[in-house]
């Protein structure tokens, strides 16, 4: 035990090598402790998700919001009181962290995250159950969920932790199109 004494007093000093110890511990608990039972809990792959784009962004408050692109919905059996009610009706910002649960029964309204067979799984709002469409409540087009990808559905958002996927994305901005980097306008 005056092993583990002297570890813990190492750790609290004030040193380069303490700080560099204990980032590598840090990442060792995150990655094969927390995100495990993470899994286990929430029953998705991925209990957590950062979003990295702009695709599911209000720029204003959420009744202007829908002034401007209600009609899209309404074009599609969507009304403004069946919106209000969604989860995250006033969508995410970039750099939120999203909690996933594990969901084999979604419907119309939820935001899913989804392997749409690209580089990272999406983030989008389901529109339509028949074929599935999706649609990011700031992009223009509806996307329809492949059939061929068996179960894409990775799960579905059920809170938001905003702005904390910042320190993730900090690292990753500087290789996106420039077009792509910073914050949502």
């Amino acid at each position: 035990m005056k092993w583990l004494k002297d570890f813990w007093a190492f750790l609290k000093k004030d040193s380069l090598a303490s700080w560099i110890v204990s980032l590598i511990l840090l990442f060792i608990a995150i990655k094969f402790i927390i995100f495990p039972l993470l899994s286990l809990v929430t029953g998705s792959s991925l209990p957590l998700v950062v979003v990295e784009s702009c695709s599911m962004y209000h720029s204003s408050s959420f009744d202007n919001w829908w002034y401007q692109n209600g009609a899209w919905y309404i074009s599609r059996n969507i009304t403004k009181s069946d919106f209000e009610s969604f989860t995250l009706k006033n969508g995410l910002n970039k750099g939120d962290v999203v909690v996933v649960l594990g969901d084999d029964s979604p419907k119309i309204g939820d935001i899913i995250i989804y392997d749409a067979g690209t580089q990272y799984p999406l983030i989008h709002r389901i529109v339509t159950m028949s074929p599935m469409g999706t649609k990011g409540d700031n992009s223009i087009e509806q996307l329809t969920i492949e059939q061929s990808i068996s179960n894409p559905i990775i799960g579905k958002a059920v809170a938001r932790i905003p702005l904390i996927g910042w320190i993730k994305l900090i690292f990753l901005e500087p290789f996106k199109p420039a077009s792509q980097r910073g914050f949502c306008s």
